[in-house]
């Protein structure tokens, strides 16, 4: 059988191969060829079963069948008897049928049909039992024909009897198909005996054809018998010949992970075929579509004000109601659980840091609340509904300088601030008004590749320095030695002289339970078992090598680190593996991020050490008890302030388009297979808006996060179902809606209620997530395959189609300023310069 791969029965018919690219005798190509020349070939024949069509197939032989009726009376009996189908057994029913006995009366199974042996009157209805029951019609598309092929010799006939025929209507021959599928084709060739070999190939040779997307096409326009065998000749020219003794002809070979898009060979061909044939020109739907620019429509300029925008809503509105209806499919409950802690830890992180830079007038609650409400106004209103929001590093080092800059001149910071952000948002509509966005169309793939790159670095480096500051903050006792063991003891002194009291004997030493050693000086005026608070409680001090002794958090909490990368990354691919059923493995890959928090959570909690846990803020209240929930826009600060807040509103400006506008080219990507359009103008009036409610109750200011974004259209892939055996599933695009990232925001709202369950998430293993979307995001850009070809010796380079057309040293050339570039970046976001980051990207 022939799902674009072949599939043979193995020796004792008890199972399927796997499935392999087919191999063809070229001697066999050339006998279809005279086959389809000096055959019968009936196109658009009328008939509705498989009698019927043998019946006119035989009927309209040539003449000298006609002198012999007893041929045509075996044939008919013969062709139209009972087939047996090899049936594909699961290992369970293999193993039950083990256990039976092969043959009893009335229980024969088609399967069994073989043991037993002879013909069954009861075969047909089994036959068709069979074909409802049969899984391989799931890995079907919609659509799918049948072509039947039937080869073989027999001891009656002289001379072969060949036929190719293509129904005018398909048909469902009954049990003559393995699948319950309606038929268009057939090929029979029978012969005399003593040449089952050439029948065997040249029959394997027309299912070759026939699953040739070419051939497909020339087979069911062909008019007569030349078109087919102008069809064989086209196929003829394309073929790849391999020289023998150069490879073996036994081996099979396995099918590739991408197979090429077979549309542009088609059209290529089939206007030629055409043209060769029929003297006419391709049909209108065979024409390959005319090159034009991904952006083509979403960023074409109008010349009216806002024009850009109205087009970008008149594109969003037919879709609103599919953005919410699209969301209902267990995949999407996935991403919103692992972007959801995303999210969290990402608002954590940047909150701890802001207080840190601003006195806690920005905090982690601020953070939550924030990120709430300005992720869940995008994702209602915003034009690409699948981008994440979140604070960046560029804009955190922008609040540092300011907060430095207001304490150094006396200025209040959140009023200086609210200034800031509504002349922020004014220049941004003006850049919508005056439809600003369309020089997006300008980023290249350099620009793309640098930004993403610098973003995924950031995630990556960031998730080991958290890792390596808990060494700092739960030591390792480097000076522990096996020889000593003896000596790391703690004593609870309560002498008022400071002197710890003698050790006593055996009986009197007392297990304490809040230190490792034993207490020392036990005597019945001391209480035994004084915890570690006890103890200072009542004036004593400790004494003793293992008094600090800090259990090793620092090398459980990185296993912890390690173990959900590793994990998220193994469960991901767990999709591609050869065990479990296909529905089962894309469960697993759905849901790898959160098996893998859920895996190593319980570890922890397993060995119980106090490794550092997720904190989220349980009150809601503001940070900084000196601010409120308003910032007063006038009254604290010098009147001419609200005008001079205008120039680094500029380079905020600046910094928010770059951010907002390269992540959204690189969400919009074409390989992305997005259906919904683009909506830049309407993005980028949202996160403008957005900043004015953000700066009047002092919240952080948000814009698109790249790594997370990515991370949630990765978690929202569509492959195909119906791939063919052997054939990696088909990428469909991206499930676009609304509903995870509204989902998200909402949960991260409500996560100040949920305190009591988050802080048993360890926060090792949140790291561990991060680092795996770093390097997920890393992995997703040309960029690191060329890094990867600078330090590969050229006869291990893999065949990358651009090496095929570019020079290696340019190659190498264009990946070295590229380097330099992310080196360039690196550096400025590292030091007080930071602030025109957007500049030079």
């Amino acid at each position: 059988r022939w799902i674009k791969f072949e599939e043979k029965v193995e020796v004792g018919g008890e199972r399927w191969s796997m499935p392999h690219i087919p191999s063809l005798t070229l001697h066999s190509l050339f006998e279809l060829r005279t086959c389809l020349r000096k055959g019968t070939v009936l196109l658009d024949l009328d008939a509705h079963s498989f009698k019927e069509i043998i019946d006119k197939a035989l009927s309209r032989h040539p003449e000298e069948w006609a002198l012999q009726p007893e041929l045509k009376d075996s044939l008919a009996a013969l062709l139209l008897h009972q087939p047996w189908h090899q049936a594909t057994k699961s290992p369970l029913r293999t193993l039950t049928e083990l256990s039976l006995s092969p043959c009893r009366e009335g229980k024969q199974l088609p399967e069994a049909g073989q043991c037993c042996g002879g013909y069954h009157p009861t075969w047909t209805f089994l036959s068709m039992s069979f074909q409802l029951r049969n899984r391989f019609k799931k890995k079907l598309p919609p659509g799918a024909e049948v072509a039947n092929v039937m080869v073989g010799e027999v001891n009656f006939l002289k001379k072969p009897f060949t036929v190719f025929i293509r129904l005018r209507e398909a048909v469902a021959l009954g049990s003559l198909t393995e699948v319950a599928l309606p038929s268009r084709f057939l090929f029979i060739l029978l012969g005399p005996q003593a040449k089952a070999k050439a029948y065997y190939e040249i029959g394997r040779a027309v299912a070759t054809l026939l699953t040739d997307e070419l051939f497909q096409r020339v087979a069911q326009q062909a008019e007569n018998r030349e078109d087919l065998i102008a069809g064989t000749d086209e196929f003829l020219d394309e073929l790849t010949v391999l020289p023998p003794g150069k490879w073996d002809p036994s081996a099979r070979i396995p099918p590739p992970s991408c197979l090429p898009s077979p549309h542009k060979r088609i059209s290529l061909h089939l206007r030629e075929w055409k043209s060769h044939c029929n003297g006419s020109t391709a049909a209108a739907e065979d024409r390959p579509g005319l090159g034009h620019s991904h952006f083509s429509e979403e960023l074409e300029r109008t010349g009216r004000l806002f024009g850009g925008l109205l087009r970008d809503i008149r594109r969003k509105v037919p879709w609103y109601r599919s953005d919410f209806s699209d969301a209902l499919h267990i995949q999407c409950l996935s991403a919103v659980l692992y972007i959801y802690l995303a999210t969290v830890t990402n608002a954590i992180t940047f909150g701890g840091m802001l207080g840190d830079a601003t006195a806690n007038m920005q905090g982690v609650l601020e953070s939550f609340l924030g990120t709430a409400f300005s992720g869940s106004i995008f994702c209602l209103f915003s034009g690409q509904p699948l981008t994440i929001l979140s604070s960046t590093g560029p804009v955190l080092v922008f609040e540092r300088l300011l907060f430095s800059f207001s304490e150094d001149y006396s200025l209040d910071y959140l009023e200086f601030r609210l200034w800031i952000g509504l002349w922020v948002a004014f220049f941004g509509l003006v850049l919508v008004a005056t439809e600003a966005s369309y020089l997006v169309q300008y980023f290249t793939r350099f620009t793309e590749e640098g930004f993403c790159a610098l973003i995924s670095l950031i995630f990556i480096y960031d998730s080991l320095k958290k890792m390596l500051s808990l060494a700092e903050n739960f030591p390792i006792n480097w000076q522990y030695r096996t020889d000593d063991v003896t000596l790391y003891s703690c004593a609870c002194n309560l002498s008022s002289t400071g002197e710890p009291r003698p050790p006593v004997t055996a009986p009197g030493l007392c297990p304490w339970a809040g230190c490792l050693g034993w207490l020392q000086g036990c005597t019945p005026a001391v209480p035994a078992g004084l915890s570690r608070a006890q103890c200072l409680g009542r004036g004593g001090h400790l004494l003793g090598t293992s008094c600090q002794y800090v259990p090793d958090v620092a090398l459980l909490s990185f296993l912890l680190f390690g173990g959900t990368f590793l994990c998220c990354t193994a469960l991901k691919r767990f999709k591609s593996s050869r065990y479990f059923p296909a529905g089962l493995r894309k469960l697993v890959s759905d849901f790898s991020i959160i098996l893998a928090i859920l895996i190593f959570c319980a570890i922890d909690a397993a060995l119980g050490l106090e490794t550092p846990k997720l904190l989220v803020p349980s009150e809601l209240k503001p940070t900084n008890p000196a601010r409120g929930w308003i910032v007063v826009p006038f009254g604290a600060n010098p009147w001419w302030v609200c005008l001079a807040a205008a120039v680094p509103a500029v380079l905020v400006t600046i910094l928010i388009f770059m951010d907002q506008q390269i992540t959204a080219v690189i969400l919009n990507r074409r390989e992305y297979k997005l259906q919904k359009g683009a909506g830049f103008h309407l993005d980028l009036l949202c996160v403008s808006l957005l900043m004015i409610v953000t700066s009047a109750t002092g919240l952080p200011w948000y814009v698109s996060a790249t790594v997370i974004s990515l991370a949630h259209m990765d978690s929202l892939r569509k492959e195909s179902t119906t791939s063919a055996p052997g054939e990696q599933p088909e990428f469909l695009g991206i499930r676009e809606q609304r509903l995870t990232g509204l989902a998200v925001f909402i949960l991260t709202g409500v996560s100040v209620c949920l305190a009591p369950i988050l802080k048993y998430i360890p926060m090792p293993v949140l790291y561990g997530v991060f680092l795996h979307m770093g390097v997920v995001a890393l992995n997703s850009i040309q960029f690191t395959d060329r890094v990867r070809l600078l330090l590969m010796p050229a006869k291990h380079q893999p065949d990358l189609l651009y090496l095929r057309h570019v020079p290696l040293r340019r190659v190498h050339l264009f990946t070295f300023i590229q380097v330099v570039c992310l080196a360039v970046l690196w550096v400025l976001k590292s030091t007080v310069a930071a602030i025109i980051f957007p500049v030079m990207v």
